[in-house]
């Protein structure tokens, strides 16, 4: 793939991105680098190799999911000003 100037124009103004007219032409020879750069990935042979997330294998610790502090509702709703049923009252920001 060959970026020429008007590429780089379109890329910046898409990405909103002030590029002077001076730096079309060094731009569009360093987006050429780096896509010849992208295209030479496709060489690489990935045939039975698993997708990964990380280079490092990490599992996450398990830990059993119960509740450890409860029933504090009406220690919670005591510092609330204004409740009811154990729900904060708020004023109504939405119409």
């Amino acid at each position: 793939m060959s970026v020429d100037k008007d590429t780089v124009r379109r890329i910046a103004r898409l990405s909103r991105i002030a590029l002077p007219e001076e730096r079309c032409a060094p731009m569009a020879g360093e987006l050429d680098g780096i896509f010849k750069w992208v295209e030479q990935l496709n060489e690489v042979n990935v045939d039975g190799v698993q997708p990964m997330t990380s280079v490092v294998e990490q599992r996450l610790k398990m830990r059993d999911d119960v509740v450890t502090d409860g029933n504090s509702a009406n220690a919670l709703m005591a510092n609330a000003p204004q409740g009811e049923d154990h729900f904060f009252v708020v004023p109504k920001v939405v119409e």
